[in-house]
């Protein structure tokens, strides 16, 4: 049985989405044609935004080499990037176990109405494999691997129901939500610092979403026009030539404009299976909502989002060099960024100023992580056999610099069974008010 799961899951997101959501939108009743080519939009949308990611990353990939070689840096632990957290991760037997611990603890939610989150993206459990891993790497004790699974699978079905009202109002998505391990943490991080941010004389008169840019600055403000300038600076920081920057900049504007358009395809194939289970749910169940927990990629087309990563990667490679204590050099997940503060951007409302700020306060913390997470990192990376290309230490910034990384490893070193069982309370307690408590209280 784990032999064909794994075989799944190594189809990849393109293939295996495509299959589950044609699966899903049978069961919530809609036409057979229609689920078919829902599904297959959708893996296609996935391919086409995997292109555009892997444009972004062999274009900012080199010229971060560039800008380090250029200014003379030199950090001992390299970022391998998410494809290899990943791999990583669901590289181990307790890793591979974290698809169908995920699968389970969300059918039991779902039957006891502790969610309103069906996950479709099941791939990204990898999160979850990849805290588990650490702690097993740490403590040695493979129970204790698996039950870190379980309570960081609380945390993310948690925070999928409390970001998704937040989801439908900035990017419009209605029943969908992102249980996505990089990128939901980053919101209940954005809540205060957005809190502190109103309360900064002037600073809290500063907008900057992409529109308001676009109208003070004309075609300067245009968001395709902002990552080619964007570009060519980062092209000036390499040391390229002319050639070589026209061509980042060209590139960065590339992916400026197809993102959104490869997010368009995606919701143009989600949109027959959300509607199917807002229909199915209002039929069967007609007290509840539910949302369709899908992939954050969906998110990182918008300008605002794309505008504030891009900004990011200088800052990141500069905090990287100027943070004493940091040890990681940011590589391999710099073009993944957008993940990293794609839902801090409903909160600061597409201020792309505030999610620089905010995003630059996140990464000081994430690269401290990252450094701290290092020799764990590497660990686990040799007992899944990963090769490391001769590196002495790894790490990544997805998932290495994100803070669930942070508390349990940390509580699971210092408290074992006691800080993950604490944590997966606080996460069924959270779960519990949103679910049963709150509406309880609004009359619903």
């Amino acid at each position: 049985m784990m032999a064909v799961l794994q075989w799944f899951v190594d189809l990849g997101a393109s293939v295996m989405l495509p299959i589950l959501l044609f699966i899903f939108g049978i069961i919530l009743g809609a036409p057979l044609g229609k689920a078919f080519k829902s599904g297959l939009t959708v893996g296609i949308g996935f391919i086409g935004l995997n292109l555009v990611i892997g444009l972004l990353s062999d274009s900012l990939g080199p010229a971060a080499q560039s800008m380090v070689e250029n200014f003379g840096f030199s950090l001992k632990t390299i970022d391998v990037g998410w494809p290899a957290a990943a791999a990583i991760s669901y590289g181990t037997a307790l890793g591979s176990l974290a698809i169908p611990i995920g699968l389970l603890i969300n059918v039991a939610l779902l039957v006891f109405g502790l969610t309103k989150t069906l996950n479709v993206d099941i791939w990204d459990y990898w999160h979850c494999a990849f805290t588990g891993s650490l702690v097993y790497a740490l403590t040695g004790n493979f129970a204790l691997g698996l039950f870190t699974i379980a309570a960081h699978t609380l945390i993310i079905f948690f925070l999928a129901d409390l970001i998704a009202p937040d989801i439908a109002k900035f990017y419009g998505f209605p029943n969908i939500t992102f249980p996505h391990g990089a990128s939901a943490p980053s919101f209940l991080i954005a809540k205060p610092l957005n809190w502190i941010f109103d309360r900064i004389p002037g600073f809290n008169k500063l907008e900057a979403n992409p529109e308001t840019i676009q109208k003070k600055l004309g075609i300067f403000g245009d968001s395709t026009v902002m990552g080619v300038l964007i570009g060519l600076v980062m092209g000036v920081l390499a040391g390229y030539n002319v050639t070589e920057t026209l061509q980042l900049a060209v590139q960065t504007g590339a992916v400026m404009m197809l993102m959104p358009r490869m997010v368009a395809l995606l919701m143009e194939g989600l949109s027959p299976i959300s509607e199917a289970a807002s229909a199915f749910v209002k039929k069967k169940l007609p007290e509840r909502d539910l949302y369709i927990g899908m992939d954050s990629a969906l998110s990182v087309g918008h300008p605002a989002v794309l505008s504030a990563s891009l900004l990011l990667v200088p800052i990141t490679l500069l905090l990287a060099v100027i943070l004493p204590g940091n040890t990681v050099l940011p590589f391999g997940d710099l073009a993944t960024i957008p993940f990293l503060i794609c839902l801090m951007t409903p909160v600061f409302r597409g201020n792309i100023i505030r999610t620089v700020v905010g995003g630059t306060i996140y990464m000081i913390g994430g690269l401290y992580i990252a450094t701290w997470v290092a020799p764990l990192f590497t660990s686990s990376a040799m007992a899944a056999n990963f090769d490391l290309a001769g590196n002495t230490s790894i790490s990544s910034l997805v998932d290495g610099a994100v803070w669930t990384t942070f508390i349990f490893v940390g509580l699971g070193k210092v408290l074992s069974w006691v800080g993950i069982g604490l944590i997966a309370i606080v996460a069924l307690a959270g779960l519990v008010y949103i679910n049963k408590i709150k509406p309880k209280k609004a009359g619903i």
